[in-house]
């Protein structure tokens, strides 16, 4: 549906901090995006050579940000600038996601949408297997 170059159009991640590759769907309250950036041996937050899975509330966060670029897209808007601040109820049911030979599976699903702040849960999942999940909160206008 959408690729990395309208991705990026979209978020205020780029280059390789862009983690998504591609939107499967998207609707008012969800958006499911895919993902093989965990692979690549540049990744941006790699450390010692692995990927450990607290960054897949990053993947999450990265779909909300999208999510949101869309919706305002669909209005004719632009996106608020916004800062992640708070994480909710995550779990993670691996250590690590470099080691994952298929794509990740990301979805976002808006809790609530507000002048101030967006609220979101997310899923990342691998081969149909959830490999973490969580809440996500970011304050618009809140950059540093």
């Amino acid at each position: 549906m959408l690729g990395r170059a309208q991705i990026e159009a979209l978020i205020p991640h780029a280059g390789a901090m862009c983690l998504l590759d591609r939107v499967i769907a998207w609707d008012a309250t969800s958006i499911h995006a895919r993902s093989a950036s965990h692979r690549a041996a540049t990744h941006p937050l790699r450390r010692d050579g692995r990927l450990h899975a607290i960054h897949l509330c990053e993947y999450g966060a990265q779909a909300m940000a999208l999510h949101g670029g869309l919706l305002a897209r669909s209005r004719h808007e632009v996106a608020r600038p916004g800062l992640l601040v708070a994480l909710r109820a995550v779990e993670l049911a691996v250590d690590r996601i470099d080691d994952l030979a298929g794509d990740l599976d990301v979805h976002a699903e808006c809790v609530a949408l507000g002048a101030q702040a967006w609220q979101y849960t997310f899923r990342v999942s691998h081969a149909g297997a959830q490999l973490g999940s969580g809440r996500a909160m970011v304050a618009l206008g809140a950059l540093p």
